[in-house]
């Protein structure tokens, strides 16, 4: 757990992820369009992957916890949390606050 909490505040918007979920992709595919430089962490290319998805199950509360963001060190949610935050406009200036955007 610690290992995520740590990689989780390394940059204003982290993704924990795996190479082949389409609900990652369009998680990442929205922060790219949204001009966001993410910190993508790849659970299935990364030498901790799976101790990390453990983590972050138990921190989300699901057993498959993928994507999991983080802002501004927080954890934000999934797919779900995060495209409802977009639809209802709240996304855009919760990554202005935490840095992620200059617009």
């Amino acid at each position: 757990m610690d290992n995520v909490m740590k990689l989780a505040s390394q940059r204003a918007v982290v993704v924990f992820s795996l190479s082949s979920c389409c609900m990652c992709h369009t998680v990442k595919s929205l922060f790219h369009d949204l001009g966001v430089n993410a910190a993508i962490h790849e659970l299935d290319e990364a030498p901790r992957g799976r101790e990390m998805e453990k983590a972050l199950a138990k921190l989300v509360g699901r057993n498959s916890p993928v994507p999991v963001v983080f802002i501004g060190g927080k954890l934000i949610g999934s797919t779900d949390k995060i495209m409802s935050l977009h639809l209802g406009g709240r996304l855009v200036p919760l990554l202005r606050d935490a840095g992620a955007l200059w617009v």
